[in-house]
């Protein structure tokens, strides 16, 4: 029922490139540039501003961007509350979820959700914390699931479940030995973390600072993009890594890693929704209903 061409020119502003939206939608690029000079014909305006192979939006195309974004809102309030009145819940929705999030707890979540909704639409965007909070304020999702303890004012957040992040070794490091170190001996070993802007590295910072210490203080080998990769790495060197207790049950069940207890640093977190201030559609509201009912720990 939305005009196409809206669904075209909001992709195209969302992501600043005519190659993005068209693999976005499936969509030739001549169409997408078709369908974007159609906009602009019709209010005799310039929506972009084109700077080499670069774009920006113009004031006119921010204006249109912000309509679009409350017509797509209304639209998906329309679709649900239509298919409710049959007791069909339908409809899309754009998820957003951090990485650990996404890798370990969003698989099962999203079998179960599909099998209960199968006429619902959904996609997922993974990436840092920081990376799902800039895309719910860029439009790009309706909902996020993150795992720092940083908070943005303007946006809601509400908690789902409960995580911990232990300290972990390979079967072959040389303390594997050891149950618990202090946070001194911490301190003279090579530590493997997550990258900035991941709510991972979010806890440990806060959990050292609550001791008095900083990041620079630790003897840190190297920030790594995914737990899968600082996996990978400790399970050939003698570092530690610091991680989601999720991301490591069945490994530590085959032997392969050890948790190492370091004393008096407790790192432990929650799982938390995020949504813009004054926003849920009824498709969010199912999908978080869904999660707390049947998953909060």
């Amino acid at each position: 029922m939305v005009d196409i061409r809206l669904k075209v020119f909001r992709s195209v502003a969302q992501n600043l490139s005519f190659t993005k939206a068209s693999q976005e939608l499936y969509i030739s690029q001549p169409a997408i540039s078709k369908h974007i000079q159609e906009l602009e014909a019709e209010y005799h305006v310039r929506l972009f501003d084109r700077l080499g192979n670069r774009i920006s939006l113009t004031h006119a195309g921010q204006l249109l961007l912000d309509h679009c974004q409350r017509i797509f809102s209304d639209y998906q309030h329309l679709d649900f509350e239509m298919n409710a009145l049959r007791k069909k819940y339908s409809g899309e929705i754009r998820i957003g979820a951090s990485t650990t999030i996404s890798q370990y707890v969003m698989p099962e979540i999203l079998a179960d959700f599909v099998q209960q909704y199968p006429q619902t639409s959904i996609s997922v965007l993974s990436g840092n914390s920081r990376d799902i909070e800039a895309a719910l304020q860029g439009g790009k999702i309706d909902i996020g699931m993150v795992e720092g303890i940083i908070r943005q004012p303007q946006l809601k957040y509400s908690a789902f479940m409960k995580d911990e992040l232990v300290a972990i070794v390979s079967a072959e490091n040389v303390l594997v030995d050891k149950d618990e170190i202090t946070i001194s001996e911490l301190q003279d070993t090579p530590l493997v973390l997550r990258e900035h802007g991941s709510g991972t590295l979010d806890v440990v910072e806060n959990a050292l600072q609550n001791k008095g210490l900083s990041l620079s203080d630790m003897k840190i080998v190297m920030y790594l993009g995914s737990t899968e990769s600082i996996k990978g790495f400790i399970a050939h060197s003698n570092s530690m890594g610091i991680v989601s207790v999720r991301s490591v049950s069945k490994a530590l069940l085959n032997g392969e890693f050890k948790v190492i207890e370091i004393k008096g640093l407790k790192m432990e977190r929650e799982f938390c929704f995020v949504e813009k201030r004054g926003e849920s559609s009824g498709m969010q509201t199912v999908f978080k209903k869904f999660i707390t009912s049947g998953y909060r720990l």
